[in-house]
């Protein structure tokens, strides 16, 4: 039954986005691995599998709240608005499209809220593993039921790992001294370093779109997004649609400016 945006509260929106996220992650296993296998990349399969997700999002959203703006689907306006139209949703279907097609399980999707531009709600699932990430802006970032909290140590050694973007080692000279890896998707990199799990991801060649979740999950986590010039980001410059030319860094406050300091355009 279609819900009136004036009685909805923050629990009500978190628990939609949670079922409907989990509900297309199911819609995206029936596409999963089923990539031909010459030539390796089934552009086909990403694209049908892309647009079955998509239109079954909208359906989803528009049978609960249908004066709810999805982020691409209408023109962006800049300006306060009141009623549903204040929300707007922002859905990326596939995050590491090499790796679902093929049948690797390190993928996934996410699921923003943002209320008169302001970020709300951050989710990023990975329906093949069933890792889910979430929390509530300035709040606690969870992983499935637990806190999680990002890497504070300063200080960087052998065992310390950051994930990178597959074409890193042709754009840098790095010397980093631990263990650099690049594992297919840029969402997942950045929900292991908000967990703790890697000390930072460098990132390129994304969009709002592809960062308006895991922005809220690094964030509540107590993490922050950095150009390499060692400025702070902010990913809603670029709610327009623009690419954005900047390669990013996610990391804790504390080990941002080693992990600059190891880093030389190459």
């Amino acid at each position: 039954m279609p819900k009136s945006a004036a009685v909805l509260d923050i629990g009500e929106l978190r628990s939609f986005a949670l079922a409907t996220i989990r509900y297309m992650g199911d819609e995206a296993l029936q596409f999963y691995g089923q990539g031909r296998r010459r030539p390796p990349f089934d552009q086909d399969l990403v694209t049908r599998a892309e647009l079955h997700l998509n239109e079954a999002f909208q359906r989803h959203l528009s049978a609960r709240f249908p004066d709810h703006q999805t982020y691409g689907m209408e023109p962006f306006e800049e300006g306060y608005t009141h009623g549903g139209k204040r929300y707007l949703w922002v859905f990326d279907p596939l995050d590491g499209v090499d790796n679902f097609q093929t049948g690797i399980p390190i993928w996934g999707m996410s699921l923003a809220l943002y209320e008169n531009h302001w970020p709300v709600l951050g989710f990023f699932y990975m329906p093949a593993t069933g890792d889910l990430f979430y929390a509530l802006a300035g709040q606690v970032a969870y992983w499935n039921d637990g806190e999680i909290h990002i890497t504070e140590r300063g200080d960087l050694s052998q065992e310390s790992i950051v994930l990178t973007y597959s074409r890193f080692h042709q754009q840098y000279r790095c010397r980093f001294p631990g263990k650099v890896r690049a594992l297919g998707s840029t969402g997942a990199h950045v929900c292991y370093v908000a967990m703790g799990r890697a000390d930072a991801a460098i990132i390129a060649n994304e969009s709002f779109k592809d960062l308006a979740a895991v922005r809220v999950i690094v964030e509540a986590a107590g993490g922050k997004m950095y150009k390499t010039d060692g400025s702070e980001f902010f990913p809603g410059d670029y709610v327009d649609g623009r690419r954005i030319d900047d390669h990013l860094i996610i990391s804790s406050p504390a080990n941002a400016g080693q992990i600059l300091d190891c880093l030389n355009k190459g």
